[in-house]
């Protein structure tokens, strides 16, 4: 199935997708939920009654005309509210290519646990602006990730079982202000600032009964489901990255269970797989200086149209917007 949440009367909607026509939620059945964040939170009552709207739908027995056209909405994020979001640190291939880029060997702890950083949900975003302002616009960067969000309580989550607490997987653009992420972490903090302004989402959630033919075995010594899709990401038309979500080392089973040791994972709660490899020009453009030392670096700037997309699941348009404001948020540059 395929969830996604738009804009009504100043409002998140939830709706289902079916051959490109949105069918409102509340109106497949009076059982369920018209937001994303109650189908989360009564997730195993619903979904079945999610899936025989599907199927009536696609055998005829809802009426076609009750379907709103998927071009004609203002997308949001699938999950507008998050409970929290984390974003993790998943492909091996990008840790490995940056440290590399920098003159640092590969640091031999990422093969001994998953690791993962909280970002700020509050400032989830779907399709459409991303507000910057002028020291994010200092090498700002995007991101292309997975993610998941959880559907189901859970503590202390044993990564064999923790595929069954993951609602569906969505695209991810973990914007990045490098200049204020690279500042704060000379402290040993963040990166904070140069992340919660802004991350990315959408533009649908595809559950994982959906991408059943696309699994693929997890990577050897590693537990939990993988998925042959490939990743995509333009800037401007022309693509500057591609990867796949079979590349991921941890798997999202394995970051649920270091997530939930000890702690409690709600529905709502999202979690990013972290960059794949070749996935930002972070890393792009030290491998490109590496092999020219006179490459000029490529960051995003107001006006950029970033596109990624990932197969089965769809593309993710964002706008890279200045905001009007004559004010530096951390020091007057010298």
């Amino acid at each position: 199935m395929k969830l996604v949440s738009y804009l009504r009367d100043g409002q998140d909607q939830l709706a289902l997708l079916v051959n490109g026509l949105l069918y409102n939620m509340d109106e497949l059945h009076p059982n369920l939920p018209g937001s994303m964040g109650m189908l989360l939170n009564y997730w195993d009552d619903a979904i079945p009654l999610v899936k025989d709207a599907e199927d009536a739908i696609q055998k005829g027995r809802f009426l076609q005309n009750r379907g709103i056209p998927y071009n004609s909405v203002t997308l949001l994020s699938p999950v507008p509210f998050p409970t929290s979001c984390r974003d993790g640190y998943a492909f091996r291939r990008h840790i490995e290519t940056i440290r590399k880029n920098r003159g640092a060997l590969m640091i031999p702890e990422y093969d001994r646990y998953p690791v993962f950083f909280f970002t700020n949900h509050h400032s989830i975003t779907g399709p459409g602006e991303i507000r910057c302002m002028p020291d994010h616009l200092e090498n700002l960067d995007f991101e292309l990730e997975a993610a998941i969000v959880i559907c189901r309580h859970g503590r202390n989550i044993k990564a064999e079982h923790a595929d069954s607490y993951i609602g569906g997987l969505m695209i991810m653009n973990d914007i990045s202000a490098r200049t204020l992420q690279m500042e704060e972490m000379l402290l040993n903090l963040g990166p904070a600032k140069g992340k919660d302004f802004a991350t990315a989402l959408g533009p649908v959630l595809v559950t994982l009964d959906e991408l059943e033919t696309f699994e693929i075995p997890a990577k050897e010594n590693h537990t939990g489901k993988c998925w042959n899709l490939a990743m995509h990401c333009s800037v401007n038309g022309v693509q500057v990255s591609k990867g796949n979500i079979g590349d991921m080392d941890w798997t999202f089973a394995e970051i649920i269970e270091r997530a939930s040791y000890g702690v409690d994972l709600y529905p709502g709660d999202v979690i990013g797989s972290g960059t794949v490899g070749t996935g930002c020009f972070l890393e792009l453009n030290g491998t490109a200086r590496l092999n020219n030392p006179a490459h000029e670096d490529q960051w995003l700037k107001a006006g950029d149209l970033i596109e990624m997309k990932i197969n089965e699941i769809g593309a993710l348009h964002n706008t890279i917007v200045a905001e009007e404001s004559d004010w530096s948020i951390l020091k007057q540059k010298k």
